[in-house]
């Protein structure tokens, strides 16, 4: 995936809502780069106010591969992005990229990958705020005992993702969440 830099304050924000076996997903596009996907009750959802004017147009690309993602048809995601952070979280969040599908890591591992071996619990704050979930794989991340812990969308929806890409196929069991 691109990481495209953030620009000044002149940039376009618009938003679009897709359904999803995982319920609604709110997508933000900053100047035609995909910033945020939410779902519905997520932790860290910024404020509606800040994703702009509804506008499907931006994200033709980015609701055809999660379709793919979701019908089991694709594996990694090649969207151009654009994520505000800190430059610690965007190396987290880059980290988070090279988790291959149905794999999980550690908190920990994800320190040592980044040459920060006692950061797990910075490691864990950066993974929560990561703004694009699904698309950079936050989910996979996983305590240093295989247990589940934290995820913005909720552990409901982490423990359906997991088992979804374990199974390689959505199937019935996953087709609703409420």
């Amino acid at each position: 995936m691109t990481t495209i830099p953030r620009t000044a304050d002149t940039a376009r924000v618009v938003h679009t809502v897709i359904d999803s076996p995982y319920g609604p997903l709110t997508l933000v596009a900053t100047d035609g780069a995909l910033s945020g996907l939410y779902m519905t009750e997520h932790r860290h959802r910024p404020p509606q106010e800040t994703f702009g004017v509804p506008d499907p147009g931006p994200f033709t690309e980015a609701a055809r591969q999660l379709g793919a993602y979701f019908d089991g048809e694709l594996t990694e995601f090649d969207l151009p992005l654009r994520m505000a952070g800190t430059p610690f979280q965007r190396e987290v969040w880059a980290e988070l990229e090279k988790i291959p599908y149905g794999e999980t890591r550690s908190y920990g591992e994800l320190a040592e990958a980044l040459g920060r071996p006692g950061a797990s619990r910075a490691v864990g704050l950066a993974n929560g705020r990561n703004p694009v979930s699904i698309i950079v794989p936050c989910h996979r991340v996983i305590g240093s005992t295989g247990s589940l812990t934290g995820y913005g969308g909720g552990l409901d929806r982490k423990q359906r993702l997991l088992a979804f890409e374990s199974a390689g196929t959505a199937g019935p069991e996953t087709a609703t969440l409420f």
